[in-house]
């Protein structure tokens, strides 16, 4: 029966699901560190591998001669070498909607905090020579103003149901989605990037990172002044240093930031000295119940390939399991 390999620690609720399965005949390593090189020694002896946000390279692909099914304990796979799989026909599978509210609230969170300017405000009762700061009228609201969401998938959706219950005016820029077919509902989408920038007062992004920046020095520049910025999706998305000079200069008002180029953040990291910034460490889809669903779907994302009914909308690659395959 197939061996499971686990990279990083996972919710109690998705052991349980490994011990259970075991009485099937599946057995399982359980490695909790969250790095590539802790679990790349036990990757020969796996025909499953669930992971977290560590990497996945092309070098420790090819040591796994019997690896048929990758599990992501997560949406996102930036961190997997999907060529040196797909080379391989190995299987790539997400949990699918399981982290949509949990990063959805967190955006909210960090817009509010973002235009509340809360930091400032905790500082100056922290601080009582600050207290005079309440004056300056620095805090808005979010009623009424212009929110665009880049990227309308279900995380983008959830930000919008909860933005127009604050009474934004709210609108997204989704190529994929304008090209398909817009789903019905309040949300209207913008022509391009360049209209989206011009129009909102915030702006939230909800898409994969890509080689460049989506956000450099150039579309900084195109947003309001006073605008605010939100990133719960990816570092890279946005260039942090063109974002530190306009949050310097107060052309970029605040920022709200839950992911970073270099994760941990160094102490070189320009956002750690600005308190127009509230940072989270990569943690909008961690909350107790998210992490739960998580660990539960991907551990049975790999019991299903084995089983031969895994879903196919949460398979990344076109590579499915068979009979033969799942023998």
């Amino acid at each position: 029966m197939p061996h499971i390999l686990v990279a990083g620690k996972l919710h109690p609720s998705g052991v349980a699901l490994l011990h259970d399965a075991t009485r099937r005949g599946f057995t399982f390593d359980y490695i909790e560190e969250v790095s590539e090189p802790s679990y790349a020694p036990l990757i020969h002896r796996a025909d499953a591998l669930v992971i977290r946000t560590q990497p996945l390279s092309a070098a420790t692909v090819a040591l796994a001669n019997r690896l048929r099914v990758v599990s992501r304990h997560g949406v996102g796979y930036d961190a997997v070498d999907l060529p040196a799989l797909n080379t391989r026909d190995i299987t790539l599978t997400i949990v699918g909607d399981v982290n949509s509210v949990s990063v959805a609230e967190h955006t909210m969170m960090l817009l509010l905090s973002a235009a509340k300017r809360v930091l400032r405000g905790d500082n100056s009762v922290r601080n009582p020579a600050h207290w005079g700061w309440r004056n300056q009228l620095e805090a808005s609201e979010l009623s009424g103003k212009n929110f665009l969401i880049i990227g309308y998938g279900r995380i983008g959706r959830q930000v919008a149901r909860l933005a127009l219950a604050f009474d934004m005016n709210v609108r997204a820029l989704d190529p994929y989605l304008a090209s398909k077919g817009w789903p019905e509902g309040p949300v209207a989408p913008v022509t391009n990037l360049a209209e989206g920038l011009a129009w909102a007062d915030a702006i939230t992004l909800n898409v994969p990172r890509a080689d460049q920046p989506l956000i450099g020095a150039a579309e900084l520049a195109a947003m309001r002044p006073g605008a605010i910025l939100i990133n719960t999706a990816r570092g890279g998305i946005v260039d942090e240093a063109a974002l530190a000079d306009a949050l310097r200069s107060g052309h970029i008002a605040a920022a709200g930031l839950d992911v970073f180029d270099v994760e941990p953040p160094t102490a070189a990291n320009p956002f750690i000295g600005l308190d127009q910034v509230v940072l989270s460490p990569h943690i909008a889809g961690l909350t107790a119940e998210c992490a739960e669903r998580m660990a539960i779907m991907s551990v049975q994302n790999v019991i299903d390939y084995f089983d031969g009914t895994l879903d196919s909308a949460l398979v990344i690659n076109t590579f499915r399991p068979t009979t033969e395959k799942s023998a």
